[in-house]
């Protein structure tokens, strides 16, 4: 039995403080999550805590059939989108990375801080699906639990974005 499943296994016998565990394991993933769908910190911080709750509230139906980052994702992904605003979204211009004028050479939590903006820069889809293919290492199959898209949208969409990002940190390269 792999460990998440032997803290599933505490919590559904009452064993409430095991959760803990679990939510400190996922707490980064699961708010990156709702971070790439919501592009606001205050809102995604709120998606991550309500699937959290959702999660704890019906970890009775845990099946054990994937992986519980996969169903907890699942509803992560969810609250984050029952979130996104009707109204017409803010213009993503300023999460743009400009062009980096300075020394040759970019310290490593630059670096991160210019990939994590032009990954938040994405359409929300595409943001997502990078995230949890290469930061999370989902497989594509896992991704299509949580999202809901076809194999072949997944692909499309990992390519096209994987592409955009090329494009947007060529500089961090020279």
């Amino acid at each position: 039995m792999n460990e998440d499943l032997m803290y599933v296994e505490r919590v559904r016998r009452g064993d409430s403080a095991s959760y803990r565990f679990l939510v400190e394991k996922y707490q980064h993933m699961a708010f990156t999550l709702a971070l790439n769908v919501l592009k606001n910190q205050a809102d995604a911080e709120d998606a991550a805590q309500e699937g959290f709750l959702k999660a704890y509230q019906n970890i009775h139906k845990f099946e054990g059939k994937s992986k519980f980052s996969t169903w907890l994702y699942t509803i992560v992904y969810r609250c984050a989108v029952e979130k996104i605003p009707t109204r017409q979204y803010q213009d993503l211009q300023d999460h743009y990375i400009d062009d980096y004028h300075g020394e040759s050479q970019i310290l490593t939590e630059e670096r991160e801080n210019l990939v994590r903006k032009a990954i938040l820069s994405l359409p929300r889809t595409e943001s997502l699906l990078i995230t949890l293919f290469y930061m999370d290492n989902c497989s594509i199959k896992e991704i299509q639990a949580i999202t809901e898209l076809s194999e072949s949208n997944i692909k499309v969409k990992l390519f096209r974005a994987k592409k955009t990002l090329q494009e947007r940190l060529r500089f961090l390269q020279a």
